[in-house]
């Protein structure tokens, strides 16, 4: 858990110090890029406390999300199709259920160490 905090904090000075910029043009890649890494963080959080979690699962889960957004992206932009929106609308949707099943964990298992069981 260290290592975690560690690199989250070593992430937000080194994003902080060294501007990093991208072309306007990648604006909507970017977004879905985006999307799919916290879907694929908060999917290993839930597999995580499920007590299923598996580093395969979760790293070829994490490039074929990513992949399969930015082709969808790719091919809309290429057709003018917003097809992005479908890989935001399931990102999304995903999103809203980890992190509800997280929370439910969390707060159930709060509720049972006040209970005492």
């Amino acid at each position: 858990m260290i290592w975690i905090l560690v690199g989250l904090a070593l992430g937000i000075v080194v994003g902080f110090y060294i501007p990093f910029t991208y072309p306007a043009n990648y604006s909507l890649y970017m977004s879905v890029a985006i999307l799919a890494t916290m879907d694929s963080i908060f999917g290993a959080v839930k597999s995580g406390l499920q007590g299923k979690y598996d580093n395969l699962i979760f790293l070829t889960g994490f490039i074929g999300n990513a992949l399969l957004a930015i082709i969808l992206t790719y091919i809309g932009d290429r057709l003018g199709l917003p097809l992005y929106y479908v890989a935001i609308l399931v990102f999304g949707s995903r999103l809203f259920d980890n992190l509800s099943l997280i929370r439910r964990h969390i707060v159930t298992k709060i509720s049972d160490k006040k209970r005492g069981k």
